[in-house]
């Protein structure tokens, strides 16, 4: 974990498509490294200068697989 968005290459941070603009509990997200080694780092919205938690290309893909197979 860090608490520097510089630290971290200056990501391009989105949120959820399912997040709404009323103030919710979100998160961030962003898509880090080259296509052959990808990285997902993720942080709270409400707290961008906090921690960050990166994810390598497979427990992220297993993560969406596994909340995608949930929500059907």
């Amino acid at each position: 974990m860090t608490n520097r968005d510089d630290a971290l290459g200056n990501p391009r941070w989105f949120t959820s498509s399912y997040s709404n603009d009323q103030g919710g509990q979100c998160v961030e997200a962003a898509r880090m490294g080259t296509e052959s080694v990808r990285a997902m780092w993720v942080r709270d919205s409400k707290t961008q200068d906090g921690p960050v938690c990166a994810f390598g290309r497979a427990p992220w893909m297993t993560f969406i697989r596994v909340m995608t197979d949930r929500a059907h």
